[in-house]
């Protein structure tokens, strides 16, 4: 697909808009789990026996640190599941962002320099700019 740059725009203004509709939303995830508690004459000790529950936690990790929350059945885990399943739509929307910046970026043209002096000192400054990356890259060894 040959897509042109006012094509892609509109796209992208599209792609913003549905970003914009989305609502609240946060990261992790719910799981459903069952426990036993660990008395010997409970039913969940018997074999076979899934164990108490369902119960409900939200589940995310930030910066490396883990967050968990019970969550109580009803308007609560309704609340969650819409955020984190907003969440994920909200990391696709990105990603189709991306995309299509990336594809604008590459349709864009790049700028030409006719003057001889200042395309001169532009070299200059970005190979100083790299050089910096490259030094401070090697000397972390």
């Amino acid at each position: 697909m040959d897509a042109t740059l006012e094509s892609l725009e509109k796209v992208q203004e599209s792609l913003y808009q549905q970003l914009y509709q989305l609502g609240d939303f946060r990261r992790g995830i719910i799981s459903v789990n069952y426990r036993k508690c660990g008395k010997n004459n409970c039913a969940c000790a018997k074999e076979g026996h899934p164990g108490h529950g369902p119960q409900f936690v939200w589940n995310t990790t930030i910066k490396g640190k883990s967050y968990a929350k019970n969550l109580h059945l009803g308007p609560e885990l309704q609340k969650y599941k819409q955020e984190t399943d907003n969440y994920r739509k909200f990391t696709e929307l990105c990603n189709e962002i991306l995309t299509v910046r990336e594809r604008i970026c590459d349709l864009r043209p790049t700028p030409v320099i006719e003057d001889t002096s200042e395309l001169e000192e532009l070299k200059k400054k970005l190979k100083r700019h790299f050089m910096k990356k490259c030094k401070k890259r090697s000397s972390g060894l």
